[in-house]
């Protein structure tokens, strides 16, 4: 979904492409990533489609299944595609992303991660700087920023 959020004024404007995920914390990993984990989403991006987005930021949408409570992720589509050619190297034409936000406000991209890194997440103990994307949770302010 593409939208334009503008200014009180309408004189500065700032576009958005809004992704959303139903959450799989639920049914997705061991008891202790279901216990510490707020929400799992999963998207499948067209490489392509955020080489040539004319979005200013993508935001992903994680609502929380049981905790009732919705995070954003939310970063430049040029940022987003450095983080994934980090994590995965060459980019293929179609990149599937985990991103997990725990119960600790952080934020981690996941995919291809093996089931002992993914419990390291849900104990606040993995560090990958390429993987943490918890500078862009709920960071509403860099958006705000670019219409004043």
């Amino acid at each position: 979904m593409d939208l334009l959020v503008t200014d009180a004024r309408n004189r500065k404007t700032v576009s958005l492409q809004v992704k959303f995920s139903k959450d799989f914390t639920p049914t997705h990993g061991t008891p202790l990533l279901q216990s510490r984990l707020l929400a799992a989403g999963w998207w499948t991006h067209q490489t392509d489609k955020i080489q040539k987005s004319k979005a200013d930021f993508w935001v992903f949408v994680l609502p929380s299944f049981v905790e009732k409570e919705t995070s954003f992720i939310i970063l430049p589509p040029a940022e987003l595609l450095r983080h994934f050619k980090a994590i995965h190297g060459t980019l293929k034409k179609r990149i599937d992303s985990y991103l997990r936000v725990t119960k600790t406000k952080r934020c981690w991209e996941a995919r291809g991660l093996a089931n002992a890194d993914q419990e390291l997440i849900a104990l606040d103990r993995f560090t990958d700087e390429n993987r943490d994307f918890t500078v862009f949770l709920n960071a509403w302010k860099q958006v705000e920023v670019r219409l004043k």
